[in-house]
């Protein structure tokens, strides 16, 4: 019950919703960042009320997705590793009334570490709640007009922007990003341990996650 009063509360807060159709236009300024690991879990996957079900392999791979459709565009001299939990979805369902017109929600934990400094950059994981983008086929109910994987990927993407978002917020408050280049690594080292258990899982996890280098 407390799972569902959360997540009818984040429901009722999500006023504005993100607009990821933006990966042919510019980039954001990022500094010298370039994506090494990304590193996508979902230990503690819940599925909300009146939710289409979808596995955690299917939000993996559709969140490293549009991580790299995203953060593949960056091609600076530095490597940062994002370490993502995707910890929470609602899939709204056909079928429900149309006045009540439910939205998909998407609530991730994001950690992310430099390569070259060892280290994590967060002091602990930023919380990212999305809903699905306003358009014709959603404002009746994303349920009755996208299939559930049209929805999952409307969610991730805009998840990877407002990542995008809050990276570069980071970079203007606390000069993230902005560190002089380090001799460009072959390959990029496995994300600095943590001592948090989530955080030990993305660890793990990214031995196996395919890494870019700079040069690439």
């Amino acid at each position: 019950m407390p799972r569902l009063i959360v997540f009818c509360l984040v429901a009722l807060a999500l006023i504005a919703c993100t607009d990821a159709g933006d990966l042919d236009g510019p980039r954001v300024d990022l500094g010298d960042f370039h994506l090494g690991h990304n590193v996508v879990v979902a230990p503690k996957l819940y599925k909300g009320p009146f939710s289409r079900e979808a596995s955690k392999e299917e939000w993996i791979a559709v969140m490293r997705t549009a991580i790299d459709e995203r953060f593949g565009r960056y091609e600076g001299t530095r490597l940062y590793h994002l370490g993502i939990s995707v910890d929470g979805y609602v899939l709204a369902q056909p079928g429900i009334p149309v006045v009540a017109a439910p939205k998909s929600l998407l609530i991730l934990n994001v950690n992310i570490w430099d390569d070259a400094a060892g280290k994590k950059l967060t002091a602990s994981p930023k919380r990212i709640t999305v809903a699905e983008s306003f358009s014709a086929d959603t404002v009746v109910g994303s349920g009755l007009t996208l299939t559930r994987e049209e929805q999952m990927q409307n969610l991730a993407r805009n998840a990877a922007k407002q990542i995008e978002t809050w990276l570069r917020k980071e970079k203007r408050a606390k000069g993230w990003f902005e560190t002089a280049p380090a001799s460009k690594p072959e390959t990029a080292a496995e994300p600095a341990a943590a001592p948090a258990k989530e955080a030990a899982q993305v660890d793990d996890a990214a031995s196996s996650a395919p890494a870019r280098t700079p040069a690439e």
